[in-house]
């Protein structure tokens, strides 16, 4: 069942959306050559602390941490560790906020120092695919004009989509109905309509789609090794169009 948020809910919704935003942000600048990820997960925690509202991810499902920490060829889910960064890596940051009931959701792919060209291209692509669907979420659309939207600007320029993993509906719970894929035809799934809030997350890679879940069982990385980038935001259904609940 996919749940209609009332105007007052979205309300509810933009603090935790805004925390994740901030936060974000913030770890984000510290993101360099040489720092660790789990020392960028104690940042994040503080953060989310600090302003009085809880990490989504810690404890879900058994999951160990706040942030997912996905470097290189690492799609998404990769645990925060004492692995330090290096001069050439591409880094996705995904991060939940739980706060007074509601959840926000968001991710973004950065580089660390200077990234090729080839890297650098992919982290584009990946936003530019976000923001397609971003635009396709409007009232009135179907479920897969989103998919649909993300999927031709990621293969047109040259990249796959990821399969194996989609983005959701979000609210009281992390995750709800729908589930939305980054692949599919346009002018079909539900309705979309005003009240509904999706995270939407391209999940893009440098060459082939196909995805494992290494043996830490929360891991997924790309099966040839290729890089992966990765970019989500909550995004509520208005009667104007989308509204982007976790701006950064």
């Amino acid at each position: 069942m996919i749940i209609i948020k009332s105007a007052k809910e979205i309300e509810m919704m933009r603090r935790p959306g805004r925390i994740v935003g901030e936060v974000l942000a913030e770890v984000s600048e510290k993101v360099k050559v040489g720092v660790t990820t789990q020392e960028l997960d104690a940042l994040a925690e503080e953060l989310i602390l600090r302003r009085g509202a809880k990490p989504a991810f810690k404890g879900y499902r058994g999951y160990p941490s706040t942030l997912c920490t996905s470097v290189n060829e690492e799609v998404v889910h990769g645990i925060p560790s004492r692995r330090k960064l290096r001069e050439g890596d591409i880094l996705s940051i995904d991060l939940g906020v739980f706060s007074q009931g509601y959840y926000g959701d968001a991710a973004v792919t950065l580089p660390v120092g200077n990234i090729s060209k080839e890297a650098q291209g992919l982290i584009e692509s990946t936003k530019r695919s976000l923001y397609k669907g971003i635009e396709a979420a409007v009232a009135g659309n179907r479920l897969y004009d989103v998919s649909f939207a993300v999927q031709k600007q990621a293969e047109g320029d040259g990249y796959s989509v990821v399969r194996d993993f989609v983005g959701h509906g979000i609210g009281t719970s992390l995750h709800e109905e729908p589930q939305v894929p980054n692949y599919g035809s346009p002018g079909k799934g539900p309705l979309l309509k005003v009240g509904m809030v999706l995270a939407i997350e391209p999940m893009i890679n440098m060459k082939g789609y196909d995805v494992r879940v290494t043996g830490d069982d929360w891991t997924v990385v790309t099966v040839d090794g290729s890089l992966s980038a990765h970019f989500e935001h909550t995004v509520a259904i208005g009667s104007n169009g989308a509204v982007i609940l976790t701006s950064i």
